[in-house]
């Protein structure tokens, strides 16, 4: 029996790449409005990433996290009644920005910390030496959130450590990563 027929049989029906078909995990999206926001003048002239995010317990907490630890700046802060939200970014990337987005759902809060990134899932930030990565690592064991001590791996990977955010999720602090090289070689 050919793989799409079993996974149809499994499943119900598959995507033309044979692919189950996933049902939306809810009907509405909390917060979700009737009338659309009006349009933004600045906006992409292409699809393009934009944002990664993530929830958080004390967004207070949090901000202040990246702040100290990562380059990322406040961009801007929301709140409505179902909880708040910050971007954080690099005020260098006004034309092509892509942000860290924080999010903390007052419905959440008690459940505590919900790290989704992480024993290995991280996100990676290129620093511009081994002594960045070095004092990085000794501020985040003062701080009790060092996770990977600073370590020579394999290339492409570089010089590493990684810390944890308040609630848990995994930021990697890298140099000579070869991210930069090899972007300029294949996309000038």
């Amino acid at each position: 029996m050919c793989k799409r027929n079993l996974t149809e049989r499994r499943f119900g029906s598959v995507t033309p790449m044979g692919r189950p078909k996933v049902p939306p995990m809810i009907d509405v999206l909390p917060g979700a409005v009737t009338t659309p926001a009006a349009e933004y003048a600045a906006r992409p002239t292409e699809m393009r990433w934009t944002h990664i995010a993530l929830p958080c317990v004390d967004i207070d907490k949090t901000i202040d996290w990246y702040t100290r630890f990562t380059p990322l700046e406040l961009l801007d802060r929301h709140e409505d009644a179902d909880g708040q939200g910050a971007w954080l970014g690099h005020p260098d990337q006004g034309d092509k920005p892509f942000i860290l987005v924080l999010v903390s759902f007052f419905r959440d809060q008690a459940k505590g910390p919900q790290p989704v990134m992480g024993p290995f899932a991280h996100i990676g930030i290129e620093v511009t030496s081994r002594a960045d990565v070095e004092e990085i690592a000794r501020r985040g064991e003062a701080e009790g959130c060092l996770a990977w001590p600073p370590t020579d791996m394999p290339a492409p990977v570089g010089y590493i450590c990684a810390l944890t955010d308040p609630d848990g999720n995994m930021i990697e602090f890298s140099h000579n990563q070869g991210v930069y090289a090899k972007a300029k070689v294949v996309w000038g």
